[in-house]
């Protein structure tokens, strides 16, 4: 017991001494079963939806393009050093949780909020925000609405096997507002609905709706309502119990948002390997051992940004004004700059 007793305290006395020097004791990387599974597999199978512009929708050769797509391929970038090592799986929403609890997919990229229940009944951990979003209405110039409030008596489109039929109930019931809630599986259903007139509104996040807006035959005859009736952080989910997994997925989102905060773009990262900056270095992995720490080469960060950009570059390329799906950036801005996207410390 003395032994013990003493050897437990130079241990402590020699983590005291490191730390008082500045350092900080590691342990050995635990190497967990997914990344294991997608290194044997040969690329990640990544969860996302389909006709969701902005966030996933499929361009004209048939391949995903948007946020949540390119987030995916900024992991793969990270765990491979090649961002084409990755497969879509596209399905329903009320589909995708479903095949990240059985294992069919590793990672869901679809536009899922974070939720009490996905992760304490669903068996699933939330990864990283990356779109900070709320719900609201899109319906018809036509109908003369400067309000969802004055949606008395209309029939109203939402996705099935997410939040937007809740958040809409709840709401209307809130304020003694009547209104009929018809679902259906996919985004295209719900589109067609709305075209044919069988719904006077979709409800849903309201930059998923300004995406379904521009791509309607005459968009200015559509307008997405300034309501929002709901808080929609929108990002990557993992299964619980492995941890390594939610730390590569996590730090993968939070370094694309420390690079755009430290000034490291796609064209640029190469050049500010030469970097003085403390934080840059840690990033791109030319001090510390951040990636070996979860399994990882040490360039995973610098993988990703080259694959993907920043996270500025994400959102110009999907939300920007030149995109298909413009969308002012609002609280998605950085914190340095009036918003609230903030990037944890790669300490």
């Amino acid at each position: 017991m003395i032994y013990k007793s003493n050897k437990i305290l130079a241990m402590a006395t020699l983590a005291a001494m490191l730390f008082a020097q500045g350092a900080e004791v590691h342990a050995q990387p635990q190497i967990g079963s997914t990344l294991a599974t997608v290194r044997e597999r040969g690329h990640l199978l990544c969860s996302t939806g389909g006709a969701s512009p902005g966030f996933s929708a499929f361009d004209s050769r048939g391949v995903p393009q948007g946020i949540d797509a390119d987030i995916c391929r900024a992991v793969a970038a990270a765990v491979f050093g090649d961002a084409s090592r990755v497969r879509f799986v596209t399905t329903s929403s009320s589909q995708r949780v479903l095949n990240l609890q059985s294992g069919a997919v590793d990672l869901a990229a679809q536009s899922m909020t974070w939720t009490h229940t996905r992760e304490a009944a669903n068996g699933l951990v939330f990864a990283s925000t990356h779109y900070y979003d709320g719900q609201g209405f899109l319906t018809r110039t036509s109908l003369g609405l400067q309000s969802a409030r004055e949606l008395q008596g209309a029939t109203v489109c939402a996705p099935a096997g997410g939040r937007a039929e809740i958040n809409a109930a709840e709401w209307a019931r809130s304020i003694g507002l009547r209104i009929t809630i018809i679902l259906f599986d996919r985004t295209d259903e719900v589109i067609a609905a709305y075209g044919s007139g069988r719904c006077d509104a979709i409800t849903n996040d309201a930059s998923l709706l300004a995406g379904l807006r521009s791509g309607l035959q005459n968009p200015a005859e559509h307008v997405v309502l300034p309501d929002r009736i709901s808080k929609e952080p929108l990002g990557t989910y993992v299964r619980k119990g492995d941890d390594n997994w939610l730390d590569i997925v996590r730090w993968t989102v939070q370094a694309l948002i420390n690079a755009e905060e430290l000034g490291i773009t796609r064209e640029n990262s190469e050049q500010m390997l030469t970097s003085t900056n403390p934080l840059v270095r840690r990033l791109l992995g030319v001090a510390g051992d951040h990636g070996r720490m979860m399994g990882l080469d040490n360039r995973w960060a610098i993988s990703a940004i080259q694959a993907v950009g920043n996270y500025g570059q994400l959102y110009d390329r999907h939300f920007g004004e030149a995109s298909q799906t413009p969308t002012p950036r609002g609280i998605n801005r950085l914190w340095t700059d009036g918003g609230i996207m903030y990037g944890a410390p790669v300490q």
